[in-house]
């Protein structure tokens, strides 16, 4: 792990302005309600992950950084190359996700078919990360035809990786290959 500074977390108050704001920017009020979406803790603590694919280094909560080493390490042996596209977003840094879509005129009804809302993301939590392959773009379903997909999806669970958008999720957000999250009661997450 990298020693170097920690990125911008919001405490309970802000994240709490970070809410009102994007309801502001016309993030429906029920909306987490209808999605079956809960309120998102921050973590008190991050661990480096090194660089992503756009060399801006990357955070997880350590045993997540544990776990994703874990798993980098085995898929690495068997010739494939997990790449982060991203890992810990702080709600504010999810609102100026938002916010930058809406000036490019995105409605708010198709940015949050893709975007979580502030306060909601799965990334707020440092157990989640975006990930691709080389020659794969970032983002994209075709991840989902990519051998690190399909690596992923025999193994990831053996280090409590879990997809959390597969086609038809209860949550009603788009089918996202590439976006894993760790959960320590997964039971092969205990190695």
């Amino acid at each position: 792990m990298i020693d170097a500074p920690l990125p911008t977390r919001c405490d309970v108050d802000a994240r709490a302005e970070v809410i009102a704001r994007a309801r502001q920017l016309g993030v429906p009020t029920d909306h987490a309600r209808r999605h079956k979406l809960r309120l998102v803790r921050e973590p008190n603590q991050l661990a480096s992950i090194g660089f992503d694919i756009h060399g801006r280094e990357q955070w997880l909560m350590p045993r997540a950084a544990l776990a994703f080493a874990r798993m980098r390490a085995a898929a690495h042996e068997k010739a494939i190359e997990l790449q982060v596209v991203s890992a810990f977003r702080s709600a504010h840094y999810q609102l100026g996700i938002i916010e930058r879509k809406l000036a490019r005129g995105q409605p708010i009804e198709d940015i949050l078919r893709v975007s979580a809302a502030p306060g909601y993301s799965e990334h707020h939590s440092g157990r989640a990360l975006d990930l691709t392959t080389p020659g794969f773009s970032a983002l994209e379903e075709e991840f989902a035809q990519s051998l690190a997909f399909k690596w992923l999806h025999r193994h990831a669970a053996c280090f409590g990786f879990v997809m959390s958008y597969p086609r038809g999720n209860h949550h009603g957000i788009a089918y996202e290959p590439w976006h894993w999250c760790w959960h320590a009661r997964a039971p092969s997450a205990r190695r």
